[in-house]
């Protein structure tokens, strides 16, 4: 009976103890982790009209050696508010508050609302730093209260913008993301807040059947990036040059792992500071890399060589007679240079940028295969983690004209967005496989779980036979047509190719002087670590886009090499052992 007896206060007692270890564990999540809420909360708490406090998820941008960068996050300030009824010198009150103020604070509207005499609570000043919010506390003006206040600030301002997105009112009378990733993770950068305002042992005792871990702390959590922060420098300083020296209408960037479908880097110019928006229309915070569709010219050509090589119609050895201009469904089909090449290899469609070539290779492939893979390709949306995505105009695709498929092998008459467009190049660049591009690998959640996101395996659209010859014939235009094979680099192989579309011109047909300008590559060629697609719309006074790209492009890749120390593929010399 004894053991008995012992036995069983042992278990109360491990009861007991265990039950004050899972109090303890959430006693810190309440005091610590959510300790600044209560506190900051309970300020606003005594404040006639105030509302509670503004909470938010962080943003973080990943640096390459895995060091988090805020990107979005919640700073605390005050706000100023007045007291009609007890306001006794309007006039002093107003100096004293614009002069600590960063905002223009009218004072014909302030004066106007200090006669408001049935009202006790009336915002007038927003966002003063902690300096000046105390020092206009101390002045302890009769009518004048100023009570925390937390809003939500992006360290980088200007960085990643049109991705990071913006935290507004929308439909209802809650702050909550409106566009990029603010938007599509709404959910776990949301905060109720409701629990902070319980009594202390309820919160501490509710949910008993998970003391260790709330609700919320199961859901709310902090978003992970992919995007280098570095790299994004590096991109939007690029594009923002480029952008300036032809005046183009817009430019834009991607990249990318091919592997994985990681953006390390996406960027449009123009863009806007997220913390000052208020001459920011609506179209400026439209993301035109994921959300506008172009027609993008010739870096459409390897997706065509590709499929013709994947299908079996062609082969690297099959050759062509060049004419310089052919006539399909009464329209003219020319070569840039309107010049014929003879009977030549599928290789100098690509290396010479050839649209008869391509032409040629879509007739060989048939509309039905030529349709099938084109929208096998870009027919979905790519399923990126940002809002509003755009779909690819392929309608030309259902008519029986010859002159459509033709058009679409060098990239006209056809428009697919940018995100999209890397997509499938990156598939030349991984083996044939299409990955989903993603912005967010982690959520880390108040738990302190960090849950990875599975963004699947891809899908297989080609053989990786024919891929490999694809990326042959693109690394030849590095080593031999690019700066007239200067920009070759004895170490590294490069697989590229440049792309010029004529711009329509409002009436149904395209315009002669106004080009769309796109730049596409990867490397290691064979065995790729980035894939990078550029592109300027409407550059003034300049025709060809590797006059425009060519020189941004090559940059970016030494700049990867060296910032990565990605190891080099070629030229490198060996010795047998002894």
């Amino acid at each position: 009976m004894r053991a008995q007896f012992r036995s069983r206060i042992r278990l109360i007692l491990a009861f007991i103890v265990l039950a004050a270890l899972l109090i303890l564990t959430r006693l810190y999540f309440i005091q610590i982790v959510h300790g600044e809420e209560y506190s900051q909360k309970a300020d606003r708490q005594f404040a006639s009209g105030g509302s509670g406090l503004f909470d938010r998820g962080s943003i973080y941008f990943t640096r390459k050696d895995g060091t988090l960068i805020s990107a979005a996050t919640v700073t605390t300030g005050f706000l100023v508010a007045i007291n009609p009824q007890t306001l006794a010198d309007p006039e002093g009150a107003y100096g004293a508050i614009s002069a600590v103020s960063s905002s223009t604070l009218s004072k014909s509207a302030f004066l106007a609302a200090a006669t408001k005499k049935t009202q006790v609570y009336i915002e007038v000043a927003h966002r003063l730093s902690e300096a000046d919010g105390k020092t206009l506390a101390e002045k302890a003006i009769p009518g004048v209260q100023v009570l925390r206040e937390r809003w939500r600030y992006y360290p980088g301002a200007t960085l990643s913008a049109h991705s990071i997105g913006t935290v507004s009112y929308g439909s209802s009378d809650t702050l909550s993301g409106q566009t990029g990733l603010e938007a599509a993770y709404d959910v776990p950068l949301m905060r109720s807040g409701n629990g902070l305002y319980k009594n202390f042992f309820a919160e501490l005792f509710s949910n008993v059947g998970n003391l260790l871990v709330s609700a919320r702390d199961a859901r709310e959590g902090d978003v992970v990036t992919t995007i280098e922060p570095e790299v994004q420098t590096r991109l939007e300083n690029d594009l923002a040059k480029l952008n300036d020296r032809y005046s183009s209408r817009e430019s834009g960037g991607i990249i990318m792992d091919p592997a994985t479908g990681e953006i390390i880097a996406l960027a449009s110019f123009p863009t806007f500071d997220e913390n000052n928006r208020q001459e920011v229309g609506p179209s400026a915070l439209r993301n035109p890399l994921v959300e506008n569709v172009h027609e993008f010219g010739s870096i459409m050509k390897p997706i065509t060589m590709t499929s013709g090589l994947d299908a079996g119609v062609i082969t690297p050895q099959t050759t062509y007679n060049d004419t310089g201009c052919i006539t399909v469904n009464t329209a003219r089909i020319c070569n840039w240079d309107l010049k014929p090449r003879g009977v030549i290899p599928m290789r100098q469609i690509i290396v010479q940028s050839l649209n008869v070539g391509a032409s040629w290779v879509a007739t060989e492939l048939g509309q039905d295969s030529f349709r099938e893979y084109f929208t096998k390709i870009f027919g979905q949306k790519t399923g990126i983690d940002l809002p509003n995505e755009g779909r690819a105009l392929l309608s030309n695709l259902s008519k029986p004209q010859q002159i459509n498929y033709d058009t679409a092998s060098y990239g006209q008459g056809i428009a697919v967005t940018p995100i999209q467009m890397i997509r499938a190049l990156g598939a030349l660049a991984n083996g044939g496989v299409m990955v989903q591009p993603h912005l967010v690998s982690t959520i880390r959640l108040n738990s302190g779980i960090d849950r990875k996101l599975d963004w699947g395996k891809g899908v297989q659209v080609f053989s990786a036979t024919a891929v490999r010859d694809t990326a042959e014939m693109m690394t030849a235009v590095v080593d031999e047509k690019l700066e007239n094979g200067k920009a070759k680099i004895p170490t590294m192989s490069v697989a590229a190719k440049t792309g010029t579309a004529q711009l329509t011109d409002g009436r149904g047909g395209y315009a002669s002087d106004r080009f769309f300008h796109s730049f596409a590559g990867f490397f290691p060629s064979y065995n790729p670590r980035f894939i990078i697609l550029l592109y300027t719309n409407d550059p003034k006074n300049v025709t060809y886009a590797s006059d425009t790209l060519g020189t941004t492009f090559l940059d970016l890749v030494h700049f990867l090499i060296d910032y990565y120390a990605v190891p080099p593929d070629r030229g490198i010399a060996t010795t047998t052992p002894l």
